[in-house]
């Protein structure tokens, strides 16, 4: 079957997106290659398709549990076999998911980063028939990156298991020296130019605005009002995504709001309904987003800084992937450029916090010394640091730093739903029933809810088989901990939390080598990465330009639609627009007074800050008056 008719076959499409199908005969032609798209750009066709014009599996590594699990169900969907293995899942289940990519018809086999590095999963690895090895996110590999990841220094490893094996690496943002620091890290055969596949960054339909602005919220609500269409507010942190939703309401706007911190359940919910249009705008950190293909979104907001602009790139590009015309607006203020910087200096905690941070990690989970090696627990992030009277982005920080020099490895927040696998056959499952007839009312429900647990780990909800049993909640789940005491089955409770393994032995501080020269390279590329986002700010050359040249794209003319183009056609066209505003502005007036925010978004003419200048010299000269907030002739 040739790549157009799989492409039509499973995706029901007709054509390719530019540059899909170059990606894909380079990598059939065996070469190794790099993929530098645009979110949105469609980047999974790229590995999915020549994967299943080859006999065997494609290997995925992305950190991106979320859209690991999304792309697995939409694999399965268009009736295509895909497993995905992350933190969390144990050690017996893993086992059998392996077996079925070396012994079953799976096509696509998603790993976490950090999955490996276990010695047993790169063993079963090497027993199957790889046919291309795809590296999603692939700038976590370079710490030149915005968002690099230690555990994505084992790929390389990889390649020795399959030498032969092509390798697809792809992203949505890179420099010019992350691109270089790929095809090395993952060592590329012949790298060059020639591999490296880039659709221009540019986005004709993005429309780019910058503000420093004293009312954010109200700013926000007037472009919510004036910009039809769903969009994505972006916020700081938690507290705020409810806040900022809820001022949205009682203003009429229908808004929901999102964090990692919400049940997986309720995340889907509401992601649905906002994909729906049943919610026009979504507020949210950004754990919201990843691998949401929404086409229609037509404004994304930031109300708080980004720490890169690599991160404003990939988020702000979620506008507008229809092509029609849409907004990526950010508002900051002066006590946010402070914050950032905070945020930067507690982001570098000295090798004692370091060392402070890995005791308390240690006394946390009760482990002693020597021990702990390859165990993987459920962790609060929150808890563990009101526990120990800690700063969570130090916290944070200092783990990636654990992380970077193997001690370490905590995962983004999982959801798992509980699990079960019957660990005896069939004929002594049925003896067991005979001789424990307290249990075989609770075994036969288990048994017709459950069909096949006795080949691999089949998903169970317990309230559900509660009431199917005639049993209370926690009966059923005391009668599933005693049958996999007895070695009948094995039960895998549920979880929705992040997961930390500790890698290596639990050490004492004097021992814990932690590299001080990574940290102040770390340091370095942080502290120019926040250069660059400050840089942005300023309405001194095209957002669009400052943006792509960023990205390391000098050959480029204004954009013609952000802020600053716009702003420079005002000032060349010359045009007087102060007696069409001022008559605009009588004309409202003569029909009774109007607040401030009111009567701007009623005119017309002119730029905001242009009717608000022109309205307070009017104020000054005495030919407007104000009274308890309300404007009048």
């Amino acid at each position: 079957m040739s790549i157009a008719e799989i492409l039509q076959k499973y995706w029901k499409h007709s054509v390719f997106r530019p540059l899909q199908e170059e990606i894909i005969q380079s990598v059939l032609e065996g070469n190794d290659t790099l993929a530098l798209m645009p979110t949105g750009g469609g980047k999974s066709i790229c590995f999915q398709v020549p994967a299943m014009s080859r006999e065997g599996i494609c290997l995925v590594i992305t950190p991106l549990i979320a859209l690991m699990k999304d792309q697995v169900e939409n694999l399965k969907s268009r009736g295509i076999e895909a497993i995905a293995i992350f933190s969390g899942m144990g050690k017996r289940e893993v086992d059998i998911l392996l077996d079925n990519c070396i012994y079953g018809k799976v096509k696509f086999l998603y790993l976490s980063p950090e999955r490996v590095m276990n010695e047993l999963v790169r063993e079963r690895i090497r027993h199957m028939k790889i046919n291309l090895l795809a590296v999603d996110e692939a700038h976590c590999i370079s710490q030149w990156g915005y968002d690099f990841r230690p555990p994505y220094l084992q790929l390389a490893a990889l390649r020795e298991l399959h030498p032969n094996v092509p390798v697809l690496a792809l992203t949505a943002t890179a420099t010019a020296r992350v691109v270089n620091d790929i095809q090395d890290k993952l060592n590329f055969r012949n790298p060059g130019p020639g591999r490296v596949f880039r659709k221009s960054f540019y986005r004709e339909n993005l429309h780019y605005l910058v503000a420093e602005e004293e009312d954010k919220m109200g700013r926000m609500l007037r472009l919510a009002q004036q910009v039809k269409g769903s969009g994505i507010i972006y916020v700081r942190n938690r507290r705020e995504t409810q806040e900022v939703a809820r001022y949205l309401i009682q203003q009429g706007i229908p808004a929901d709001f999102y964090h990692a911190g919400l049940e997986n359940s309720l995340r889907a919910v509401k992601q649905d309904a906002w994909k729906t249009n049943r919610c026009r705008v979504m507020v949210a950190t950004n754990a919201f987003g990843m691998g949401i293909d929404k086409p229609d979104v037509r404004f994304v907001l930031h109300l708080d800084l980004p720490e890169s602009l690599e991160a404003y790139y990939q988020e702000a590009g979620r506008a507008g992937r229809d092509g029609k015309p849409s907004y990526a607006v950010l508002f900051y203020q002066q006590a946010d450029i402070l914050r950032l910087k905070k945020n930067f200096e507690q982001s570098f905690p000295t090798l004692k916090e370091i060392k402070q941070i890995y005791f308390f990690l240690g006394n946390y989970f009760q482990l002693a010394y020597g021990a702990g090696q390859d165990l993987t627990f459920d962790f609060d992030v929150a808890d563990f640091c009101k526990r120990y009277k800690l700063e969570p982005i130090k916290t944070l920080s200092a783990f990636k730093f654990l992380e970077r020099d193997g001690w370490i490895y905590l995962s983004e927040s999982v959801y798992l739903p509980s699990r079960i696998k019957f660990d005896v056959g069939e004929p002594d499952l049925y003896r067991f029933q005979v001789a424990n007839a307290a249990y075989d009312s609770f075994i036969k429900t288990i048994l017709r809810a459950s069909g096949g647990a006795f080949d691999h780990f089949i998903p169970i909800r317990e309230p559900e088989l509660a009431r199917r049993a005639g049993k209370s909640f926690p009966d059923a789940v005391a009668m599933l901990e005693q049958l996999q005491k007895w070695g009948v089955l094995s039960y895998l409770k549920k979880t929705d939390k992040p997961q930390l393994q500790f890698l290596l032995p639990r050490s004492d501080t004097d021992h814990l080598h932690i590299d001080r020269q990574y940290i102040e390279e770390r340091k370095q590329i942080k502290a120019n990465q926040l250069k660059a986002v400050l840089e942005y700010l300023p309405a001194d050359k095209c957002r669009s330009r400052k943006l792509l040249g960023y990205f390391d794209e000098h050959s480029t003319t204004d954009c013609g639609t952000c802020d600053v183009c716009l702003a420079n056609k005002k000032k060349q066209k010359k045009i007087d627009l102060r007696p069409l505003m001022q008559g605009e502005l009588t004309t409202i007036l003569t029909k009774g007074p109007e607040k401030l925010d009111k009567l701007v978004h009623r005119m017309t003419h002119g730029g905001e800050g242009d009717r608000i200048n022109l309205i307070r010299e009017l104020l000054d000269s005495g030919q407007l008056k104000l009274n308890d907030g309300y404007y009048y002739l």
